[in-house]
């Protein structure tokens, strides 16, 4: 039985143990300063834990020894912090990060690392990256490639159309940094909140905009070879005017610790969520113009005897693949691995990776064909 460390007990770090735990292959070490967040875990886990402060990498990578792995589940401003502590550990590092400057960080760490790192293991950026690089090596011209991700309450009752499903800070981040696309075949920064879009799925309309860190490194995987790349956020229609007046016109962009605190304390959090993920591919195939589409929503459901929201499944669930597939030798054992580089089929295939198999897997397949 390999022995891994979670590092951070929130919502998805809670629900990575839970997977991890209730499978039977790893012995689970629960790291987190709360030892309050740690005593919330669920009892059926049988985890370790170990409640300290997680600013220093030398204390944490001595926490470390011993681990085959660290998933880094913490806030996104200490992503390099157990990055660097996993790499003085020797352990293999995933972790769940859209911050793009801190992943580039994991990237120069992994330069001369005797194991794994693998940042962005997520839902986005993660899974949705395997998909578009799934769809895109159908073609062998590429023109447009356009990666759509929502966690979404099912039943919206304010004016934001919105409910808190995930890291307050995460959300806030994405929302204010810049985001990577290709734009007429050149890389580019463009603005967050910007580039708003609508469509309908299922008979229900959505608007889609810019937010930061979906692509994970798949711009400089497509730079030269695709027309446009973009990424944008799902939400329900009028919520990025919303948060551009709170963001732009009330200046909370600068002042952050404010907005969580105003959001946690009015928009609350629910269980009923829905996570939509939408990809949708264009370009040449056998001198045909085609396109292609990876479409899939995924609900709340329990998980080791208790309720879980979609994007705590959907995001413990890809890390936990990952880690999976990293175990069973199907992925490089040391240095910086890529979304890109893990397979479609692998990762659906595997036991936790199932929420994302499409519904009609032979549709699916047929579509490549």
């Amino acid at each position: 039985m390999r022995k891994v460390a979670v590092v951070g007990a929130g919502k998805i770090g809670s629900t990575i143990v839970d997977l991890l735990a209730g499978s039977g292959a790893y012995e689970v070490l629960v790291i987190d300063q709360s030892a309050e967040a740690l005593s919330g875990l669920n009892p059926r886990s049988n985890a370790r834990t170990i409640a300290m402060a997680i600013d220093d990498p030398d204390r944490l990578a001595m926490a470390l020894s011993g681990c085959f792995a660290v998933l880094n589940a913490a806030p996104y401003h200490l992503t390099t912090t157990v990055a660097r502590a996993a790499k003085k550990a020797d352990a293999h590092y995933l972790d769940l990060t859209e911050d793009v400057a801190s992943s580039r960080i994991v990237r120069e760490l992994a330069a001369d690392a005797s194991t794994a790192f693998i940042p962005q293991c997520g839902l986005a950026p993660g899974f949705i990256t395997i998909a578009a690089w799934e769809l895109a090596k159908h073609f062998d011209e590429l023109h447009d490639v356009r990666l759509r991700v929502g966690a979404l309450p099912r039943y919206p009752s304010n004016a934001l159309n919105y409910n808190l499903t995930w890291s307050t800070d995460g959300v806030i981040n994405e929302y204010c940094e810049p985001c990577e696309a290709i734009v007429n075949g050149r890389l580019r920064e463009v603005p967050p909140l910007e580039e708003c879009e609508e469509f309908s799925l299922d008979g229900v309309t959505y608007e889609a905009f810019n937010t930061s860190g979906g692509l994970g490194t798949l711009c400089q995987t497509l730079e030269g070879k695709v027309r446009n790349l973009n990424y944008r956020t799902i939400r329900y229609p009028g919520h990025a005017a919303i948060m551009k007046a709170l963001l732009n016109d009330l200046n909370l962009r600068n002042r952050r610790p404010i907005l969580k605190d105003i959001l946690e304390n009015a928009v609350p959090a629910t269980l009923q969520d829905v996570v939509i993920v939408f990809v949708t591919v264009s370009g040449l195939k056998d001198g045909k113009l085609m396109q292609e589409t990876y479409v899939q929503k995924v609900f709340a459901q329990p998980v080791a005897g208790e309720m879980k929201s979609a994007i705590q499944i959907t995001t413990a669930g890809a890390i936990c693949a990952v880690l999976d597939l990293l175990a069973e030798g199907r992925l490089p054992q040391q240095g910086f691995i890529r979304q890109e580089d893990i397979a479609f089929d692998d990762m659906i295939g595997n036991r936790f990776g199932r929420f994302y198999a499409p519904e009609d897997p032979m549709a699916f397949r047929a579509a490549a064909e």
